[in-house]
């Protein structure tokens, strides 16, 4: 780990830094969902600030964004957990990487949303079939402007939940016969509202998520007698052709 990370200051033993590491990694596995269908580069280290998007004359840099959130630990929850041979707690930390996992899926969501070139109505889901129709429309959509398979599709919960539901005409869930043309994956966010959802059309040289520092914690220090830290990471969604992207609307 590097110096800027301050571990050497804190007062975590090697244990149960590794402990909180494992935690941060788990729940961040748990709560991501836009590593889950986009390609990484990356890790390229915390000093990387920008990186190239384009060719040419139409070349630009993006900023990598900084995601951070901080937790507390308080001495005696520390002491206690040592002289009770107990696993220390961990909650905060754990509360601390879901922000920030949330943080990061609304950077990419929002970013997938404000780019998006295509677009497909979404109709009404209540009605048997219209789920699969609308995903059926934006895969077409997305063929007229030669931007093919494999393709992933992110709704909201709301909508989402209209698709688990069986379809009688043909005796399977609708999130199935979704499955059957989203081979790159369904997924739900709660980053998206009500009615919004997605379809992508997967693959490097539409887009990919650069990271400069995954997610790590650092000691910032303390508090009177409470330990001060911080889960971080940083990174940019980079687009790299819009049209791959169809919103239902």
């Amino acid at each position: 780990m590097g110096d800027f990370l301050l571990r050497d200051a804190s007062p975590l033993s090697a244990g149960e830094w590794q402990a909180l590491d494992q935690m941060v990694v788990g729940v961040a596995r748990q709560y991501l969902v836009g590593r889950r269908f986009i390609e990484l580069v990356g890790p390229l280290g915390m000093g990387v600030e920008t990186v190239p998007v384009g060719a040419g004359d139409r070349r630009k840099y993006l900023e990598l964004e900084v995601i951070q959130a901080d937790f507390r630990l308080i001495w005696r929850d520390v002491e206690a957990s040592r002289q009770a041979c107990m696993p220390l707690e961990l909650g905060p930390a754990a509360m601390a990487t879901a922000a920030c996992a949330r943080q990061e899926d609304a950077m990419i969501f929002g970013g997938l949303l404000a780019a998006a070139e295509n677009s497909a109505p979404l109709g009404d889901w209540n009605q048997e079939g219209q789920a699969f129709a609308t995903v059926v429309a934006a895969t077409q959509e997305l063929v007229s402007d030669d931007f093919y398979g494999p393709y992933a599709v992110m709704l909201s919960p709301s909508l989402y939940a209209k698709t688990q539901r069986v379809v009688p005409s043909m005796g399977r869930l609708e999130s199935k016969l979704i499955a059957d043309v989203a081979e790159g994956g369904l997924f739900r966010s709660p980053v998206l509202d009500a009615d919004q959802g997605l379809v992508v059309s997967l693959g490097a040289f539409n887009l990919d998520l650069v990271v400069g520092q995954d997610l790590v914690t650092a000691y910032t220090g303390n508090d009177g007698m409470e330990h001060l830290f911080r889960v971080l990471e940083s990174l940019v969604l980079r687009i790299k052709r819009p049209g791959a992207i169809c919103k239902l609307t």
